[in-house]
C-alpha cells in the first residue's frame, strides 16, 4: 500500500488533498463528511476585511482607488450589514470546527488593508486553527502607485502578523506579479511558512440586455493547472517554504502532477462542489492507484521529482519551451 501522508506548513496530514476555501466549510456536517472522505484539512472560507471593517477611513480609501473584486466573492460589495457573518460568528464558526473534527482547520483572511488584520489573526489564532491563510489582493487601479509601493505594502503586512501569531501563516499568491520568484522569496524572508499557487479572481463580465456590470462565478478546470506547475516546478527547492497548488485540482493525475512539482498539498473546491464531497475518495484512489502502477511508494517518493532542478532539461520551463511549443505545432489540414 502507498503511503499518503505529507506535512504542509509543518502539520502532518493524512493525504495531499485539502479542501480549499469555499461555501463547503460553513457548515460542520460537510466538513465532517470531507475528513470522511479523505480530506487531509480544511481552508475555512475568507473573513473578507469587509466584514469587519467597512466602516474605516482606511478601507474606504482603497476601495474608492478601484478594488472591485475579491477571491469567493459572489457579488459587487453587497449591503454589508446584511451581507456580513460577522467576526464573532466567524470565530465560533472555527472554534467549532476545531471540535468536530481530528483534521487542521486552517482559518482565512481576504482583504487590502492593514487595518484589523493583526486584531483577528490573533483571534483566529485564539478560536483554535492550526493555520492562518493571508489571502492579500488587492486591485491596483490608480496609476500613481507603484508596484514597489505595493509590495512592500504586502510585505508589510506579512511581517505584521507573523510578529503577533505562532501558528503557521500561508500566503496565497497572485499570478501577475512581474517578478514573482522574488516577491515568493520575500513572503517567506517576512514570516510564510509555505506558499499557495495561485489565487482564482473572478473577473465582472456586461450584461448587455441589463447594461450593467456583473460578476460570474466560474469553477476550474484541469487545464489550470499548467501555470501553477510551472511556477511550483521553477520555485521548488529555491524556496524555503512548503508550496500548495490550488485551482485546476480535479482528478487523481492533478494531484500525481502537482506532487512531481514539488507541492506538499494540493487544493480542491471545484470538482467538490461540481461532483459531491465523495468525490474526494476517488480522487484519492485515483492517486494511489496510479502511484502503484507506477512503483511509487509515497508521496515523499513523488515530490519535486518533475521540477526544474530534477529534470534533464531544466529549459522546458523557461522561453526556450515557448519556441519550442511553436515550432511544433502542426495545423490541421484543411477540408478539400
Amino acid at each position: 500500500m502507498v503511503d499518503l501522508t505529507t506535512t504542509y506548513l509543518g502539520l502532518p496530514l493524512k493525504s495531499p488533498l485539502v479542501a480549499s476555501a469555499s461555501p463547503l466549510s460553513r457548515k460542520v456536517d460537510t466538513v465532517r463528511r470531507l475528513e470522511e472522505a479523505g480530506i487531509a484539512a480544511v481552508v475555512v472560507y475568507s473573513l473578507f476585511e469587509e466584514e469587519i471593517t467597512h466602516e474605516s477611513l482606511e478601507l474606504n480609501h482603497y476601495l474608492e482607488l478601484g478594488a472591485h473584486s475579491y477571491a469567493e466573492s459572489m457579488s459587487y460589495f453587497p449591503d454589508l450589514d446584511t451581507y456580513s457573518v460577522g467576526p464573532e460568528r466567524y470565530m465560533e464558526h472555527l472554534a467549532t470546527l476545531a471540535e468536530a473534527v481530528n483534521i487542521p482547520i486552517i482559518g482565512s483572511l481576504n482583504g487590502v488593508s492593514s487595518g484589523g488584520w493583526v486584531e483577528y489573526a490573533q483571534q483566529i489564532e485564539a478560536a483554535g486553527a492550526d493555520a492562518l491563510e493571508l489571502n492579500i489582493y488587492y486591485l491596483p487601479a490608480n496609476p500613481d502607485l507603484t508596484a514597489s509601493e505595493l509590495e512592500n505594502d504586502y510585505i508589510s503586512l506579512v511581517r505584521d502578523i507573523r510578529a503577533e501569531v505562532s501558528i503557521p501563516i500561508a500566503v496565497k499568491l497572485s499570478p501577475y506579479f512581474t517578478a514573482l520568484p522574488n516577491i515568493a522569496r520575500r513572503m517567506v524572508e517576512a514570516g510564510a511558512d509555505g506558499l499557495v499557487f495561485f489565487n482564482r479572481f473572478y473577473q465582472p463580465d456586461f450584461d448587455l440586455d441589463e447594461l450593467c456590470v456583473t460578476p460570474h462565478l466560474h469553477l476550474s478546470t484541469s487545464e489550470e493547472l499548467r501555470l501553477r506547475l510551472r511556477w511550483i516546478a521553477m520555485l521548488y527547492a529555491r524556496i524555503k517554504a512548503d508550496f500548495a497548488l490550488t485551482g485546476g485540482v480535479h482528478t487523481g493525475q492533478d494531484i500525481v502532477k502537482a506532487l512531481m512539482a514539488g507541492a506538499s498539498a494540493t487544493m480542491t473546491a471545484s470538482e467538490l462542489l461540481a461532483n459531491g464531497v465523495s468525490r474526494a475518495a476517488g480522487m484519492l484512489t485515483e492517486l494511489s492507484e496510479w502511484m502503484e502502477e507506477h512503483d511509487y511508494i509515497s508521496v515523499t517518493q513523488l515530490r519535486g521529482c518533475m521540477s526544474q532542478r530534477a529534470i534533464a532539461e531544466p529549459a522546458a520551463f523557461e522561453r526556450a519551451n515557448y519556441m519550442k511549443v511553436l515550432a511544433s505545432y502542426r495545423p490541421p489540414m484543411p477540408d478539400r
